[in-house]
């Protein structure tokens, strides 16, 4: 197996490009390389088949789209502000991990794992918030992230639904409404 860190991820971050833009059925070996700029073959090399190949997007798209700690400071709502910032300017891995959760219906593997790794990002949620001291419990923060996550996609896929909403006004409503004593 090749062993060159750093071109196995620039080939899943090329993964990850190949799958927010041609979906599923688009994410080849052949087409990694293309995005990637290396010799035909190197994907097949690093992988040795598209089933761990979408593990491996999979794991590369929460850590690119996790906040890093000094960005998780100030208050709840301006930790989430912080949070779709980041996202949205990460706009294709947020797109690619939609084309991973479509394609996880119809890959048992695939789902088993991106159900391993959202649980694990939920339960990173709820203990983050009680470990910075937010407010709010445990029912509160699935709520928060729920409704982050239904916004973010939206706002992603079909911004013009928005268009007439504030976001950080939207935003600061998903905190207040789902913490029972507000922030």
């Amino acid at each position: 197996m090749v062993r060159n860190s750093a071109r196995r991820t620039a080939l899943v971050d090329a993964a990850i490009e190949v799958l927010a833009r041609d979906g599923a059925r688009g994410l080849t070996f052949r087409a990694v390389d293309v995005e990637a700029g290396v010799p035909a073959g190197t994907a097949s090399n690093y992988f040795p088949n598209r089933d761990e190949l979408f593990n491996q997007v999979g794991a590369q798209i929460h850590r690119r789209l996790t906040l890093a700690p000094e960005q998780v400071s100030g208050s709840l709502t301006e930790v989430m502000r912080a949070l779709f910032g980041h996202i949205s300017a990460n706009r294709t891995g947020w797109l690619a991990l939609l084309e991973l959760r479509l394609e996880a219906t119809r890959r048992p593997e695939l789902q088993a794992a991106l159900t391993e790794t959202l649980r694990a990002n939920l339960a990173g949620n709820i203990e983050g918030r009680a470990a910075a001291g937010f407010p709010g419990d445990d029912l509160s923060t699935v709520l928060l992230y729920y409704a982050m996550t239904a916004l973010i996609v939206e706002h992603l896929t079909v911004p013009g639904v928005l268009s007439t909403f504030d976001i950080d006004e939207l935003i600061a409503g998903f905190v207040d409404r789902s913490l029972p004593d507000g922030v």
